[in-house]
């Protein structure tokens, strides 16, 4: 009264077992070696997939392609802001941040910032007291 599940499994032709890895045979025996499909492919049904598959690439690259064309003509005649390029100097915890000393006022531009130095006055120090 029990039921043996049925076992599905590929004979190595040309090398050992274990040196096969993903993507050695095609994905459809893949799926019916893994009980994710009923029946077992077709070589029909391999190459149609294999087709389909070469030509999406071969779109997806004149997609690309043609995106890559229409952004320089873009950024050209000005349409889109071309993507600022980020230079590191330094890290912003450095006690001074590319500079060789501080300066005594705090300094900021658009691209870096640099903290001021600051020592109390004699006037501070007389507050305290």
């Amino acid at each position: 009264g029990q039921i043996i599940p049925e076992r599905r499994f590929v004979e190595a032709v040309n090398r050992e077992a274990y040196q096969y890895q993903m993507g050695d045979f095609p994905t459809e025996w893949e799926a019916w070696i893994r009980k994710k499909r009923k029946d077992p492919p077709t070589i029909e049904e391999i190459l149609k997939n294999e087709n389909y598959r070469e030509e999406m690439k071969q779109k997806i690259k004149e997609v690309s392609e043609r995106d890559k064309l229409l952004q320089a003509k873009e950024y050209k005649e000005g349409l889109v802001a071309e993507p600022g390029h980020t230079q590191v100097k330094g890290h912003a915890s450095a006690p001074y941040y590319g500079k060789k000393e501080p300066s005594q006022d705090p300094m900021s531009t658009a691209n870096t910032f640099q903290p001021g130095a600051w020592m109390p006055s004699a006037s501070d120090s007389n507050k305290n007291k």
